[in-house]
């Protein structure tokens, strides 16, 4: 009972700051600059019309640490530089979804924080953007360049970050019921929501 009351409190604190609106703050520099030569970096960016009202808030998951990366609202991108090698992301919001990523140094990657029905809203999934021309989500297609060239470049300010320390015991508990069925999932899917290697630029 008590676990159940923890998760609906979770819900319902992420809910209200779901849609209270951005408190992210515009980059100075509106360009994606390429990474140190010893970093990775990984775009984050979200341009859909469904469930634009709703912002989802991005993690990376390290153990049973959750580093916040910033809120995501419709129309706008997140650049992190990371160290190369393995990473798990996390995205929140009724919901928790997840993506692997194996990354290289001084290469750039994308993915798409996309929408998908909820309960009682949106919920949001990765979609890694492959190198792959054959791959639903790819460097290769016309929506890639209107995708980095029409979604601003956003980056956390006071409020993103009081924010997110506010909510830190919401966000485990959605990371705790949600990462273990995520790991559950056949190894083909979690493949597709793997950004590999060879899909930097």
């Amino acid at each position: 009972m008590m676990r159940l009351l923890k998760f609906l409190v979770a819900g319902c604190s992420i809910w209200l700051a779901a849609c209270a609106g951005n408190p992210m703050v515009a980059s100075s520099n509106q360009v994606v600059t390429t990474p140190d030569p010893s970093k990775a970096q990984i775009v984050f960016m979200r341009s859909s019309f469904y469930g634009s009202a709703i912002n989802a808030s991005l993690f990376e998951v390290n153990g049973d640490q959750n580093e916040f990366i910033g809120i995501m609202a419709n129309g706008t991108k997140i650049s992190r530089e990371v160290a190369p090698g393995e990473h798990t992301f996390m995205v929140v919001s009724e919901a928790a979804d997840f993506m692997k990523a194996n990354l290289e140094a001084g290469k750039t990657y994308y993915a798409m924080v996309t929408p998908r029905m909820g309960a009682w809203k949106a919920r949001f999934s990765f979609q890694p953007i492959k190198t792959d021309a054959n791959a639903k989500f790819n460097t290769s297609s016309d929506d890639f360049g209107d995708w980095v060239t029409n979604t601003k470049l956003v980056e956390n300010s006071e409020q993103s970050l009081r924010w997110a320390e506010n909510n830190a015991a919401s966000i485990d508990a959605k990371r705790d019921a949600y990462f273990a069925k995520w790991m559950a999932k056949d190894a083909d899917e979690i493949a597709r929501q793997t950004l590999d290697p060879s899909d930097g630029l």
